[in-house]
This record gives C-alpha cells, sequence and structure tokens, in this order.
C-alpha cells in the first residue's frame, strides 16, 4: 500500500500550514509509516492511505518520488 504522509520538518515548532510538506511511502500498515519515519523526528499531521487513481496524479508531478521502507 501507499500512503501520503503530511508532516513538519521542524518537530520543535507549532505546525504552520505554509510549512507542511509531504511524502509518499510505501508500507504495509500506517503503524509502518511511522516506525520508518521515527528517526527523522518529523512532526506528522495527517497519514493518508494512496488510491490507485490519486497515486496516477501524484505520479503526474515531476517531483514525484516514492520511498519505500
Amino acid at each position: 500500500m501507499i500512503y501520503k504522509v503530511f508532516y513538519q520538518k521542524n518537530f520543535m515548532e507549532v505546525p504552520v500550514r505554509e510549512n507542511t510538506d509531504s511524502i509518499l511511502i510505501e508500507a504495509d500498515s500506517e503503524k509502518e509509516v511511522r516506525r520508518h519515519l521515527a528517526d527523522k523526528k518529523y512532526n506528522i499531521e495527517f497519514i493518508q492511505q494512496v488510491s490507485d487513481e490519486q497515486l496516477a496524479f501524484e505520479k503526474q508531478s515531476e517531483d514525484f518520488k516514492l520511498e519505500k521502507k
């Protein structure tokens, strides 16, 4: 499954919408995604499972990158 993670890079700052980044990660569960990102100290806002249609849309971006756990 593919998950889209919305996060802030600095865990110590108050989240600001304009500073939200996202990353796509291939994993078996949301729990694995959280474990994979634990060492990066991200302030995770939301994790969303991506449908096939959403993934096709994301692939159209020139910045498309898929991380594998």
